[in-house]
This record gives C-alpha cells, structure tokens and sequence, in this order.
C-alpha cells in the first residue's frame, strides 16, 4: 500500500515537472518571436512578457522611433486568437471613446450598448499622455478591476486585457502627466532605449522589402497564454521571500526624499511579476535575484519626490537600487 502511495505521488510530481517544462517551451517561443521583430531589446520583451503573465500591465516611456508600437503590434501577432485594439489618445478623446455607448434603437424601444476598444485582449493605448486627465481615468476601473461600469451597468473585461501604454518623455506640449493611480496601475514601465549600432544595421537589412511584424505569423494561441498566466501564479514564492519584498517596499516609506510611497499593490505586483519571470526563465521558484531584476521597474514610477529632492537631481530609479542593496537578503 505505501509503495503504491509512493508511486503514485512519483508519478504526480512527474507529471508535474513535464507540465511545466511544457508551459516554459510554450512562454520562450511567444518571446522569441516577439524578440525576431523587436531586435536588440531582450530584456525588455521578457519583462514586458512577465508583466502580461502577471495578469498586470505595462508602460512604455521612451523617445520616439525606439519600437514602442511595434513589440505591442509584434505581441498581439503572435498570439494566435487574441484581439487587438488600438486608440490613439488625443486631447479631444472622450471616456465613452473608449469604454463605448448605450445608443438608443428605435425599432427596439431600447438602448443598445456598443462596447469599446477597451473590451479586447491587448489593448494598445498609444501616446496616453497627450488624453485629458478626464479620459485617462476611464482607464482607471478597467486596469485595476478588469471591469468597466457604464450608465450604471458594470460591464467584465475577459480574457487576458492587457494594457501597453506608451508615452514620448520629451514632448510636454498638449500632454497631461499621468495621475498618481494612474500610474499605480501599471505593474511595470520599461524603457526600450536606443540599440547598439549593429542591432540597427540588422534591424535596416530586415525592413528593406517590408516590416517584419507584417509577416509574423502566431506561435502560441489565446489559450495558452491563459494557460501560461495560470502556471505563473503556481509558481513557488516562499514565505521569506515574502517578507523581503515587503520589506523592499516599505523601506520607499521611510525615505525622506519620497513624498508618496510604493503601495501594498507594489508589493503584489513585485511578487507576481517575479513569478513570471521565473517561468519565462524556465524555473519552478523564485529567487531574489529574480526580484531585483524587476525591483526597479515595478517600484520606481509609483513614486513622487518631494520637490526639493527632484530639484536636487534626486531619481526615483536610483532610490529603489539602493534600496536593493541596504535591504537584506534571505538566505
């Protein structure tokens, strides 16, 4: 009886491992496809990956021309099923141009709901800076609740509803900042940056008879990638690793430097988006070297600075890194 108990726990914990290497062979094809358009910015896809796994969403600050739109167009490509909806935020956007209207009929004596942009899987919400603080709130439910409440109506968001926003850090003219719980929302922000000089000599040989991402054909299925979400989650978090992160994150409320500190909602998103990397990485637990790679992006736009630590030259990036190395490390 105890060897057939123990043959069968064997089996189970086989199966198991075999689900997972599955669920990571399935995660590296989505980011090398991904990677086969965006070139030279890796590290990047992978965390822009990790944060869709997490069930959380991403903000893209960069100069313009870096690829910003295209890892999210390369995304939705490669993801076969999924649907994709693009808004291009403008000062005269209205809420409603994006969560949708109740139109009446009068053949049907009724209102009709015609759903929004906001109801798809990836939504790219390009250049959201340059929207009224009025229409990015509408955001604001549907990025935090996965729902969207109109005339009264609440409204649930399925499938996966990733958000990638992208906004240009050197244009201030029409644009509005991005409020506090705005920026709350976003699990990371990542900068693409400028390539090295050979990366873009590949990336003009692989546009010279047309764009890459036109020609990217689906790797995974919308299934999978819910499937791949689900995983994430499984993913072994330890409980010392729990409270490093909470202590990561709470050492942001004792800076003298930080007007408003990273949140509880940091702290999840920390934990979550590290087990997903940790699948991406094909590993079964997460170390803390897996949080610090995410640290800084998950922690340091969720914070505001006083003005006098701004004026200072103080950078909210450079706080978290210090904050990673004071903050012990379980062993």
């Amino acid at each position: 009886m105890q060897a057939t108990e123990m043959a069968g726990r064997a089996g189970t914990a086989g199966l198991e491992s075999w689900h997972f290497m599955s669920d990571s062979s399935i995660a590296k094809r989505l980011e090398a496809a991904v990677c086969s358009v965006v070139r030279g910015q890796a590290e990047v896809v992978r965390k822009v990956l990790a944060a869709m796994l997490a069930g959380g969403h991403v903000l893209l600050e960069d100069y313009p021309g870096t690829g910003k739109t295209t890892l999210a167009k390369a995304l939705a490509r490669a993801i076969g099923g999924a649907e994709f909806k693009r808004v291009q935020f403008t000062p005269d956007l209205l809420p409603s141009d994006i969560l949708g209207v109740s139109v009446f009929d009068p053949r049907s004596q009724e209102f009709r709901f015609h759903p929004g942009p906001v109801f798809t899987d990836i939504l790219l919400a390009d250049e959201i800076n340059r929207a009224s603080p009025r229409t990015q709130s509408a955001l604001l439910e549907a990025m935090g609740e996965r729902q969207a409440t109109i005339d009264g109506h609440c409204h649930e968001l399925n499938g996966l509803f990733f958000v990638i926003a992208t906004q240009n850090p050197v244009e201030f003219r029409g644009t509005y900042p991005l409020p506090e719980a705005q920026m709350d929302r976003f699990a990371i922000q990542c900068a693409l940056g400028y390539v090295s000089p050979a990366e873009e000599a590949e990336i003009l040989a692989a546009q010279e008879e047309g764009h890459p991402v036109d020609s990217l054909q689906p790797v995974v299925t919308r299934e999978q990638v819910l499937a791949l979400m689900a995983a994430a989650r499984k993913i072994r978090f330890s409980a010392e690793l729990r409270d490093y992160v909470v202590a990561l994150v709470g050492a942001t409320r004792g800076r003298r430097e930080v007007q408003l500190a990273a949140s509880p909602r940091a702290s999840l998103a920390l934990m979550k988006v590290s087990q997903a990397l940790a699948l991406l990485e094909g590993a079964d637990f997460v170390s803390p070297e897996l949080i610090q790679r995410v640290a800084v992006e998950v922690i340091a736009h969720r914070l505001v600075l006083e003005p006098e630590a701004r004026f200072s030259g103080a950078d909210a990036r450079r706080i978290v890194l210090d904050l990673i190395e004071q903050t012990p490390v379980p062993v």
